[in-house]
């Protein structure tokens, strides 16, 4: 497979937090992705550009929070979050980045 520029519009960066690391134990890696992407898009666009054989995404939605900046009410943004989980024998070292 080719990598196509669309794929790195889907995936946007790795999420390394305490939770991700402990997702990573079970062979699963996390990424924040496009909010409007779908699981099929995910999938392929982590096998193509990581070469890597997955097999399941879960997706999860953080509705943004509403804060005070300066004394101005703003909101933060929605952000979509892919929880991959990798068919045995495969992995993704995340620290590298894109």
């Amino acid at each position: 497979m080719s990598v196509k520029a669309e794929h790195y519009d889907v995936i946007r960066k790795p999420i390394i937090t305490e939770k991700s690391t402990m997702a990573s134990e079970n062979g699963a890696v996390v990424f924040e992705v496009a909010i409007d992407s779908n699981k099929p898009m995910i999938k392929e666009a982590v096998e193509a550009l990581f070469g890597v054989k997955v097999k399941a995404v879960n997706t999860t939605v953080t509705k943004g929070k509403v804060k005070r900046f300066r004394g101005q009410i703003g909101r933060r943004k929605d952000v979509k979050k892919a929880y991959v989980t990798l068919e045995e024998g495969n992995t993704i070292d995340v620290s590298t980045g894109l």
